[in-house]
């Protein structure tokens, strides 16, 4: 930072360091500005002669700060993996909607209420196709649809029990205020599993 001066105490010697992103004041330890994003990709090489990047990945949809590589960063994609799981679930929503004829406007409700459940942690330890299914049908009941749990169920070739068990968990841990589901769905289906 040449040519900047400490607003604390004037010195001129200030160090940058561009791995982790801060500049310093070597003479009284101020920290003059920290979270540099640098347009310069470093690499340095471990014990075993392997290649890491030095630096933070910043992912397009971030709010403030950055993450830094480590597992989370696939080199040979530029992703970090939270992107990468949401975009299979969109892919895996996707499909599960054209299965049971739902519009965008339930494609789109339904991966926000994955990004809900992802965000909170709790599709860690579930399969990715329960978790799906399970926001899918908070979707067809929070937007009335006439799809029943054994619709999903169904499709996915899942057991509807454990489906069951997912879908309560994740609307009771999102607050999600599901409304009842009418007889009228019930007898519709009845008849429609009897032609």
């Amino acid at each position: 930072m040449s040519g900047k001066k400490c607003k604390h105490c004037g010195s001129s010697e200030i160090e940058v360091d561009p791995a982790r992103g801060d500049a310093v004041c070597t003479n009284c330890g101020s920290v003059l500005e920290d979270n540099i994003i640098v347009a310069e990709v470093e690499f340095q090489e471990n014990a075993h002669g392997g290649a890491s990047a030095i630096g933070q990945f910043v992912s397009a949809d971030s709010k403030g700060g950055a993450s830094g590589f480590g597992r989370a960063f696939n080199a040979g994609i530029g992703q970090e993996s939270r992107e990468i799981t949401l975009r299979k679930a969109r892919e895996g929503i996707t499909a599960l909607c054209q299965q049971l004829r739902l519009n965008q406007q339930c494609i789109d409700i339904a991966c926000n209420f994955f990004k809900m459940a992802l965000a909170r942690h709790l599709t860690i330890g579930r399969q990715s196709a329960l978790t799906q299914a399970a926001c899918v049908y908070i979707t067809c009941r929070t937007e009335g649809t006439p799809h029943l749990l054994i619709d999903i169920s169904d499709a996915l070739q899942i057991d509807c029990y454990q489906l069951g068990r997912t879908y309560f968990k994740l609307s009771k841990a999102l607050c999600i205020n599901i409304p009842p589901t009418g007889k009228c769905n019930y007898i519709f289906y009845v008849i429609y599993a009897s032609l």
